[in-house]
């Protein structure tokens, strides 16, 4: 037997979301319902931090679900259902970005005052923490230099910079999900923490070196990993 025959056993024994999927496909509707209440959260938070907007994120992420209900009857477990489903939600979010560059909608929304998705930010906030002055700073302020430094970042290092943080992703999963190479995954993910730490740097105090593994570290998440540069030219 392949190794692509034996991958869909591999998931239906080991991922209880590809074997919900799979429910879905034989038509219950309440193994898609549980699907959505699972995943809702945590895809609205990738997608706004990726697209910017509330409101957008909320559509991506209901186009998102809509794709994977019309793609059911089609469905085969290569993966695992998250790698999938994000899979899925990156195309969607790329689609959509290109459309607003061609519109020249190039600012970026004030978000301020809006209800947003802060638990997400204040897990990035956390890991920069130690990027930050010694003076007290509350978490909105954090959370916005953070989310100011996100927003410098290329479509590519964004998305793969939130599905390593907000998702816990392999390289594997997260180069499955973008379809890149392990190595241009580690890639993309070494020059984004670069960037980063470059941003933020105003932000530490003299003599002080970062610390702990949140993302101002250039140390990659999973071991053996490299963080030279591979294939992709991402920037």
């Amino acid at each position: 037997m392949s190794l692509s025959q034996s991958q869909p056993i591999h998931y239906e024994l080991h991922d209880p979301d590809v074997r919900l999927m799979l429910k879905v496909r034989d038509g219950d509707a309440a193994a898609f319902e549980e699907l959505v209440i699972r995943y809702q959260g945590r895809l609205l938070t990738v997608l706004e931090h990726l697209v910017g907007n509330r409101e957008q994120a909320e559509d991506l992420a209901q186009e998102t679900f809509l794709r994977v209900f019309k793609a059911r009857e089609r469905y085969e477990p290569g993966a695992k259902f998250c790698t999938w489903l994000f899979t899925i939600a990156n195309n969607a979010a790329s689609n959509a970005l290109r459309s607003k560059s061609r519109r020249k909608e190039v600012g970026v929304p004030d978000r301020a005052n809006t209800d947003t998705s802060s638990f997400g930010l204040d897990q990035m906030a956390v890991a920069a923490s130690s990027l930050m002055p010694a003076r007290v700073i509350d978490k909105a302020e954090a959370a916005a230099v953070v989310r100011q430094a996100l927003e410098t970042l290329g479509e590519r290092q964004k998305m793969a910079l939130l599905l390593s943080k907000f998702e816990g992703m392999s390289y594997q999963d997260i180069a499955e999900a973008m379809g890149l190479s392990v190595q241009a995954t580690k890639s993309l993910l070494s020059r984004a923490r670069v960037n980063l730490q470059r941003i933020l740097s105003p932000y530490m105090d003299e003599g002080i070196r970062p610390t702990g593994s949140g993302v101002e570290s250039g140390a990659d998440d999973e071991t053996g990993g490299t963080g030279q540069d591979g294939p992709e030219d991402e920037s």
